[in-house]
């Protein structure tokens, strides 16, 4: 045993840090229409291959090619667009009231939009999604109030949730949307229950998880995909793969697998791959996944390749960790240009149209800015009452809470 040299631990590296040119030649993009489209009841041992592939609709020149170009109208994506282009514009304004200090938080969405606005379109009402603190679009799609968000994220007195919840973290059964939850991974297991609780209830509504390339780590992870696969829960196990958990870079999590998608495999869960800055490609999967599991054939786990272009948080400045410009080098491009150029390609828009728009979307998230902060901002104006914090929690309060709530006067 004596020539054994000594063991060593393989820690995997990013491509690139700061300081280094951004390189994504080994990062290989299937032309657009490439990948084929299975029948909804496709057996998961017969598409093992799209886990290692990324379904893509628009090609280089905005075109919507292959078989997932299903028809949406130009109605629906010039609604997609707007939806879009609302998140990015509230997300701009919300970064500046934080810098402002008018909130202590915020999370951004830059670059990563068309993973929820497009999705949301493809669920129906009903169906809950159990998301994470990136998927405001999930909201801004149903036509969630702005306003309401912002109070939320102000804690102000007109914030729904009363202050109970950190900034960005939203709640809306009546939008499908579960309350967020600081503890990353647990809601891939509440969505596999909730999906459960469904079929055992004999309904007809399906549920969405969430979860981001990072949080794959996770114990919650794996459990939920046990129980998802054993009973052929009817949800969607969505992993927004986009390159970074905080500052640890994917390989971290996905490990040797070679992708996140192929992990479905050892469960004999349906993977898939998509481009998650292709808005057509996104909510043509997440409707076939839709049908897939309303019609009784169990989960699909979706991984959508993207990218954060911002920093994880407002406490986080990415320039540490990757280098300045790797999000402009991003080889699959910015999911609102996108889409504004195939919309242009089919003359249902045009730049001028484009210009005008996003002024007019800026003015809106401007009026609900001014509507929201006058119900006050952090440290600012009215907040919801210490009260609330006793509120909500149990049916009928323990002894030593009503205590505690009359020592502090209320």
């Amino acid at each position: 045993m004596t020539d054994i040299p000594p063991l060593s631990l393989h820690v995997p590296e990013p491509g690139c840090r700061p300081g280094d040119t951004p390189d994504f030649s080994d990062f290989v993009i299937p032309r657009a229409g490439a990948v084929t489209r299975p029948p909804v009841d496709v057996d998961p041992d017969n598409i093992r291959d799209m886990a290692f592939s990324i379904i893509r609709v628009l090609n280089k020149d905005g075109q919507a090619v292959g078989p997932w170009a299903e028809g949406l109208s130009r109605e629906e994506l010039l609604q997609g667009l707007r939806h879009m282009m609302l998140l990015r514009a509230f997300d701009a304004r919300m970064l500046t009231a934080q810098r402002q200090g008018k909130t202590s938080f915020y999370m951004q969405h830059l670059g990563e939009e068309a993973v929820s606005c497009a999705f949301a379109m493809a669920l129906d009402p009903g169906d809950m999604n159990f998301p994470t603190y990136r998927q405001a679009g999930l909201l801004i799609a149903r036509d969630y109030p702005m306003q309401t968000m912002m109070n939320q994220i102000y804690s102000n007195e007109k914030d729904p949730l009363h202050g109970r919840q950190l900034p960005i973290m939203y709640s809306s059964k009546e939008h499908g949307f579960f309350s967020i939850s600081g503890n990353l991974g647990t809601q891939f297991v509440q969505a596999v229950g909730w999906a459960m609780g469904s079929a055992i209830a004999g309904d007809t509504r399906i549920a969405a998880g969430w979860i981001g390339d990072g949080s794959t780590a996770e114990s919650d992870f794996h459990a939920a995909m046990v129980f998802a696969s054993t009973y052929k829960a009817p949800v969607i196990l969505n992993i927004v793969n986009n390159q970074w958990a905080i500052s640890t870079f994917q390989g971290i999590a996905r490990g040797g697998v070679g992708t996140f998608a192929a992990r479905g495999h050892g469960f004999g869960i349906a993977s898939v791959r998509v481009d998650g800055n292709d808005y057509l490609a996104v909510h043509a999967v997440a409707k076939w996944a839709a049908e897939r599991a309303r019609r009784g054939h169990g989960p699909t786990l979706i991984e959508y390749v993207t990218y954060r272009a911002g920093g994880h948080s407002t406490s986080d400045d990415p320039s540490a960790y990757r280098a300045v410009d790797e999000s402009a080098a991003w080889p699959l491009g910015d999911p609102i240009e996108r889409l504004k150029q195939h919309l242009i390609n089919i003359g249902a828009w045009s730049e001028e149209r484009h210009v005008q728009a996003e002024a007019q979307i800026k003015d809106e998230v401007v009026a609900a800015q001014k509507a929201a902060e006058a119900n006050g901002t952090l440290g600012q104006g009215t907040a919801p009452s210490a009260r609330d914090m006793f509120e909500g929690v149990f049916e009928t309060m323990p002894p030593h809470l009503v205590r505690q709530r009359q020592e502090a006067g209320y």
